[in-house]
């Protein structure tokens, strides 16, 4: 009988920590169908609940509160995943033999050390019968057309072993599947393109953002892009030399081949089709120093699809002359599927209005205030009032991070709000986003948010002898003073705005939940998370408003960008449009010195920033940020981005800048409140 080992955080459910150091548990689509799903197999966990001696019995009730008794005590196991140790230790609590024992886990990192034991491994809990069976799981591109929509696809993914991990608009989604799960979208009438062996490797989408990307060449030579399934970057324009892109049946891989692939005439996707080889030759180029790490999957809208073994961290994938947020990692989860068409946008309402409230935003959110949060989140100041402790910076792999986190949620509880951590897991590291909500029962929530995370991977470091070296994200500094320490800081000042707002009597008609979400400079992870994990909830969330770099200013003309496009058409872009029509009323009224830049269409920073983990669930969101993104002359955004040099003392760094953006942005998201 086979052994199935589950990791909890990502895999089985998603998990947050409450102020008294509880665990929460939400079971994850399509969990509770495999747990009860035959034939019996023994039931296990290897998980890491965190370092406090407490939390192993903590996670243990969670678990049984959850899940009730259906996994042996004998097989649970609590601790670190980052050496084989702990699966060593599972391998001999159920009997010894490695190869009946299967990890089913998400992070690659954690499956690449379970199969060195020997165990069989599997990335979601929906895949566990495949590697029972020993069959292999392939990332795959299924296309979609007015017929064979992201709907009819959820109906058949969720019958077969199908989970998706990006919906690219309605022309194709990324998905992992076993053979079985290909002939079940094939007879659905899918077309289904298997790319590469999942394994140990993670998917990203990596964007070409170049205003203009040259056209792809349209033979079918040696320089072709689509080399086939399981194409290296290395050999990523070699081909078999019958034009054929290397599999059989397909339709060739020219002009035309390319139309009768996506069910359209030349004439109509010519342009499309020129593009998106395009991208795929640059990304290949690009990449080709990482030729033993990276593997192209095929293009995707306005980029391309790969992946990347468990050592890669997303700086390796940084493509040269692309801008902020190119390379989005990308997380399974069923609920993406049918994504825009189904998920709720409530916006209600238009306009701004928050009479009587203007003032209480302006004395709670001033320069000073602002300016004395970024000084404690960036190393300027200590990270506590009177407490010796000062930060490098808050990279995702900081020793300094995880203290930043503890003291976030310490500010929002001194507030007086509900506070949890939404605790995820990134190679090896426990993060948290920390989020503190006023709950109005019964209605559905109002979002402000930032990320907490910073970097510096921008910067020129040099070893000890003088010659360069690359950034090292544990030990160099990066204080991230303005990306995006005066979002967190804008996120803090709006909280304790609603403090006062609701000390004076004043009370909201929609819950309002504060966010900072972590791991943003690492392909978006922390929000994806968290909005899989919303949507798994049931959330209502009628918006969310990012604050993402608003204290750059350089001089001149005070601009600011609103980022309202989705790269997913429908419910998200109509409600994110809403949004910024909002907010540029808003702007008209508590700051009108601001000449107000909004983006709907082509939008530069459309998946670049948190709001865009919303987007891909149908929520409405907008990205606020200083004249940054959007291709305006001259642009006054920092031009210490991603470097060392983005302190608080920095001459770009503009607090009374960021403070009138903060009050704008809180003062939209209010109104919508009802406030």
């Amino acid at each position: 009988m086979a052994v199935l080992y589950f990791d909890i955080g990502g895999t089985l459910a998603e998990a947050s920590v409450g102020a008294d150091g509880s665990f929460r548990f939400r079971p994850l689509p399509r969990v509770r169908e495999v747990l009860a799903a035959g034939p019996p197999h023994r039931l296990g966990i290897i998980s890491n609940p965190g370092a406090d001696p407490a939390a192993p019995a903590r996670a243990a009730a969670a678990l049984t509160a959850t899940f009730g008794d259906i996994f042996e005590g004998a097989l649970i196991h609590w601790g670190a995943k980052t050496s084989r140790t702990i699966f060593d230790a599972a391998v001999a609590a159920a009997g010894g033999v490695a190869d009946d024992c299967v990890f089913l886990g998400e992070e690659p990192a954690e499956r690449a050390m379970a199969r060195r034991v020997g165990m069989r491994t599997a990335p979601h809990p929906v895949f566990a019968p495949a590697a029972v069976r020993g069959d292999t799981v392939l990332w795959a591109r299924i296309h979609l057309d007015e017929q064979h929509t992201s709907a009819r696809l959820r109906t058949v993914a969720d019958a077969s072993e199908i989970v998706p991990v990006h919906l690219a608009a309605d022309q194709m989604v990324l998905a992992m599947v076993t053979e079985q799960g290909v002939r079940a979208a094939q007879e659905a009438g899918f077309t289904v393109d298997p790319e590469a062996e999942v394994g140990d490797t993670a998917a990203f989408l990596v964007r070409d953002d170049r205003p203009d990307s040259p056209p792809a060449r349209s033979d079918s030579g040696p320089d072709r892009p689509d080399a086939g399934p399981g194409r290296p970057a290395s050999t990523a324009r070699g081909t078999t030399g019958d034009g054929s892109g290397g599999r059989p049946g397909e339709p060739p891989s020219t002009p035309e081949g390319f139309a009768a692939r996506t069910g359209g005439p030349e004439s109509a996707g010519d342009a499309a089709r020129r593009r998106a080889e395009a991208v795929l030759d640059f990304v290949a180029g690009a990449t080709d120093g990482l030729k033993s790490a990276v593997t192209l999957l095929g293009p995707a809208a306005g980029g391309a699809y790969l992946c990347a073994d468990a050592e890669t961290v997303v700086e390796d994938i940084h493509i040269p002359d692309t801008g902020h947020g190119h390379t989005e990692r990308l997380l399974a989860d069923p609920n993406l599927l049918p994504g825009a068409e189904e998920a709720p946008i409530i916006v209600g309402g238009s306009g701004f209005a928050l009479d009587g409230a203007l003032e209480a935003i302006r004395e709670a959110i001033t320069a000073p205030a602002l300016r004395g949060h970024v000084a404690r989140l960036s190393g300027a100041a200590p990270l506590v009032d009177g407490a010796p402790l000062t930060v490098r910076g808050r990279d995702a792999a900081s020793a300094d991070n995880p203290r930043v986190t503890t003291a976030l949620a310490g500010r929002f509880t001194s507030l007086g709000f509900a506070v949890r951590l939404h605790r995820f897991s990134w190679r090896g590291h426990l993060l948290d986003n920390v989020e503190a909500q006023l709950e109005v029962p019964g209605t559905d929530a109002v979002l402000i948010t930032a990320h907490l995370d910073s970097t510096a991977a921008n910067g020129d470091f040099v070893d000890d002898a003088g010659n360069p070296r690359r950034y090292r994200p544990g030990v160099d500094p990066a204080p991230g003073a303005d990306d995006d320490g005066s979002g967190t800081a804008g996120v803090l000042c709006a909280a304790e705005c609603l403090r006062a707002l609701v000390s004076a009597g004043r009370q909201p008609n929609r819950t309002i939940r504060f966010v900072l979400f972590n791991a943003e400079e690492q392909g978006l992870v922390g929000s994806k998370a968290y909005a899989r994990a919303a949507a798994a909830a049931g959330d209502r969330i009628a918006a969310v408003f990012q604050m993402d770099m608003i204290a750059g200013f350089q001089g001149g003309t005070r601009k600011v960008e609103l980022h309202a496009g989705s790269t997913v058409p429908g419910p998200a872009a109509i409600g994110s449009a809403a949004l910024a029509t909002m907010l540029a009323e808003a702007f008209a009224t508590a700051a009108p010195e601001f000449e107000v830049e909004t983006l709907t269409v082509n939008d530069p920073a459309a998946g670049r920033s948190d709001h865009a983990s919303f987007h891909e669930r149908g929520w409405a969101a907008v990205c606020v940020s200083e004249n940054f993104f959007a291709d305006t002359a001259p642009a006054t955004g920092t031009r210490r981005y991603h470097q060392p040099g983005d302190t608080v003392h920095d001459a770009d760094h503009d607090a009374e800048y960021a403070a009138s953006i903060a009050r704008a942005v809180t003062a939209t998201a209010l109104t919508l409140a009802g406030l």
